[in-house]
């Protein structure tokens, strides 16, 4: 069910606004003419077709099999939810693939299959797996999962994999190696104790041996008790290959003198007693959801020498298993493995315990608050966001691959694939995450201007819901309680600020600030007044300039330059900085800075080299290396254009400067976007790709080109973002949706932090 960051009505608009659902088949090659769907079908597709008859392997290269994999479930065992059926388990499945998308560019393809049959089951997969490069089955219930798995492994050549056993082993696995690292264990001497004997629970056991723990120091326990040898209740050959000979019959017995500590079971199977009566410096990993078998503070209250790790993302050392399984599919699918076999698992689990160890980028640090993560039992796993994971876990799955003669297309040069998966992700998203989980930890209060409008209400819920800050509503109360009513959100926004501009106590403080600012700009003292009253904008801005709030956000009801001109009567540039609006383009795997599209209308040199330094200092902030165009309709010269001469010149203006990072100009999108064209036609250009920073010669041609890449679609638009004001203020579009407000609010605190 949704956590207290969301409302159901925020989890089922996400799904529904817009195109319903979170996937769509886009194509990867031009369809625009009649030559293109003359080889995209009939008659070019025959020839792949038949080279493929010819020799199957080919089908990795002429189509998308080898970046595809199947996300399979029955939903017999739905999350927290249990036996749902297939139907309405899509949502989770459809979540899995854009994981799959999101953190290891693997095109994930959910199949919902109708039947608790296992013959069934299997047949149906079995038969469609010539369409996908690996299969990843999904909330399937044991022990139809052992047997489903076991059996497809068997009969297809490409990886099967059920994320629910091997992907929480895995990181359960990687956590534990490193736990015992810190408390100065052998892997072999370590006993540990199991509670739970579902799918997740034997995988875990099967790992961790396979890794080094002996047999019999692994004590499992169900819900009946020990599962020791002898036992004949509740007992299934899964189960009966992890039985020990050992006295103990309930958990409490078996946990005394115990290392180490499995759950994967129920909220509170776990006692302070318990815990007590562990070995020194006891390891427990409690990882049932959405609640721990025992809370840290419960286990910290008995022993302030322990380890622990949960499921959950708001303690630290969260088993999470989107560390794994997308990384793992990726370095499969990159050597063509033919199963996911325990020398990958191996490989992936202690790839991932290592990348704990290495120092934290300052980036991922930042996400906890600007704490300095070090290994230590505070952090014995990596952080779901963490960009090195696309590199370290798939080169290892690879090279276990290769190494243990599974991979049909092994890997020549690691070093280059290395590079390769670097740059197969943008960094933007994971930067863009790690900025909010910054904002999370750091949480500020922030002024929505409009505060009577439903769309803003509706945001600034989920704004404090999601943990980013406190909000502070402008408007008069009976509205906005009204539309709260209205929207069946008065429980839930009934605790938010609201400030009515009209009849604020701080409103002559307000005016006798504005005043002093503008008495000799042509406003007098009733002026003032009036503008702190009627102007919701001012008046967010004056509470924003006196330290009443952190941040404003505006711009649902007017124009962006409406709204500005309101903001700008109280709030300076930033010393130094050009105010200007910035828009962030993700599409197809890449990121496009865009700047100025809110301000200058017509920049004269300077301020279009000023305009490209502050955007190159932004782009590195979420991770790229800046390389900047300077826009035109023409490229170097030609065609000769009037007005173009400010342009070229603000290129010898950064020459000037001695900035570091690259940028050429004036060149047209044709050139600055594609980089084959750039050194075809012009060898001389100083950018070593293609532009990821484009500076824009004035208002109407950023403006109009924006709104048109907007509105066709094609990528994802963030922005635009207001920069270079002293104090933090984000501009919405008029259009925007509840997630641009939120996440606009957001970016506002961030600009708060700095």
């Amino acid at each position: 069910m949704p956590d207290k960051r969301m409302t159901e009505e925020d989890a089922l608009l996400f799904h529904a606004q817009g195109r319903p659902g979170k996937l769509e088949i886009a194509p990867t090659k031009p369809l625009t003419t009649q030559r293109d769907l003359s080889l995209a079908y009939s008659p070019g597709v025959a020839v792949p077709c038949l080279r493929i008859a010819d020799d199957p392997a080919a089908a990795y290269d002429y189509t998308a099999r080898g970046n595809t994999v199947a996300v399979i479930s029955n939903g017999t065992a739905v999350l927290g939810l249990g036996a749902i059926g297939a139907l309405a388990s899509k949502p989770v499945m459809e979540g899995k693939a854009v994981l799959f998308k999101r953190f290891a560019d693997v095109d994930g393809i959910d199949l919902e299959v109708d039947t608790t049959d296992v013959d069934e089951f299997v047949n149906c997969v079995r038969f469609l797996g010539k369409s996908f490069g690996g299969i990843n089955l999904e909330d399937i219930k044991a022990p139809e999962c052992f047997i489903i798995e076991q059996r497809l492994r068997e009969l297809m050549d490409i990886p099967v994999f059920h994320d629910d056993q091997h992907g929480t082993a895995i990181i359960a696995a990687a956590g534990l190696l490193n736990a015992l690292y810190l408390t100065g264990r052998d892997i072999k001497d370590c006993k540990l104790v199991v509670n739970g004997a579902g799918a997740a629970a034997i995988a875990c056991v099967e790992l961790v041996k396979a890794l080094g723990v002996q047999h019999d120091n692994v004590v499992m326990c169900d819900s009946k008790g020990v599962i020791y040898q002898g036992r004949s209740e509740g007992m299934n050959q899964w189960k009966s290959a992890h039985a020990v000979k050992t006295k103990d019959r309930t958990l409490e017995e078996a946990m005394k003198g115990a290392d180490a500590f499995f759950g994967l079971s129920v909220k509170g199977a776990v006692t302070p007693k318990m815990v007590e009566e562990m070995a020194e410096k006891p390891i427990i990993f409690a990882m049932a959801n959405p609640d721990p078998e025992i809370t840290p503070d419960e286990v910290k209250s008995v022993r302030k020498d322990a380890i622990v790790a949960t499921g959950r993302s708001d303690f630290a050392n969260q088993v999470n298993n989107v560390l794994g399984f997308p990384y793992i599919f990726r370095g499969a699918l990159d050597v063509r493995a033919s199963t996911i076999n325990d020398e990958m698992k191996m490989a992936a689990a202690q790839a991932i315990a290592s990348l704990a160890r290495e120092d934290v980028p300052d980036e991922v640090a930042a996400a906890y608050g600007g704490m300095k993560l070090v290994f230590g039992p505070e952090y014995i796993i990596p952080a779901p966001f963490d960009p090195r994971l696309i590199v370290a876990v798939p080169a290892a799955v690879a090279k276990a691959a290769m190494d243990s003669g599974v991979a049909h297309k092994p890997i020549i040069d690691m070093e280059a694939y290395k590079q390769e998966l670097q740059e197969r992700l943008d960094p933007t998203a994971s930067m863009l995450n790690l900025i909010f989980e910054k904002v999370r930890s750091n949480p500020r209060r922030v002024a929505f201007a409009e505060g009577e409008e439903e769309r803003v209400i509706r945001a600034a819920i989920a704004f404090r819901n999601a943990g980013y800050g406190k909000p502070v509503l402008i408007g008069r109360e009976d509205r906005i309680k009204q539309t709260m009513d209205q929207l069946g959100l008065a429980e839930a926004g009934g605790d938010l600020e609201i400030f009515n501009a009209r009849l604020s106590h701080r409103n002559n403080r307000y005016a006798d600030f504005l005043y002093n600012r503008m008495a000799r700009k042509g406003l007098m003292y009733r002026d003032c007044q009036r503008l702190v009253k009627l102007d919701r904008n001012v008046f967010a801005s004056c509470m924003l300039a006196l330290g009443d709030t952190d941040a404003v956000v505006s711009g649902t009801t007017r124009t962006f330059s409406d709204t500005f001109e309101g903001i700008s009567r109280v709030i300076d540039p930033r010393a130094g900085e050009q105010v200007m609006g910035l828009l962030i383009v993700v599409a197809r795997g890449r990121t496009i800075f865009v700047a100025d599209t809110s301000i200058h209308e017509l920049p004269d040199s300077e301020t279009l080299a000023d305009i490209a330094e502050q955007t190159a200092d932004f782009a590195r902030s979420l991770g790229h290396e800046p390389r900047v165009a300077f826009m035109s309709a023409s490229s170097f010269g030609n065609p000769v254009r009037a007005k173009a001469d400010r342009i070229a010149e603000a290129v010898k203006v950064l020459d000037g400067r001695k900035v570091d990072f690259e940028y050429d100009g004036e060149m047209s999108p044709s050139v600055a976007l594609n980089h084959d064209h750039m050194k075809r036609l012009y060898p001389f250009c100083r950018l070593s790709h293609s532009a990821n920073v484009l500076v824009m010669p004035g208002l109407h041609t950023a403006h109009v080109s924006t709104r048109l890449l907007q509105e066709l679609g094609g990528g994802t638009v963030m922005g635009p973002l207001l920069m270079g004001l002293a104090k933090p203020v984000q501009i919405v579009q008029t259009g925007a949706s509840v997630n641009d407000l939120v996440n606009a609010a957001a970016l506002a605190v961030h600009d708060a932090l700095r």
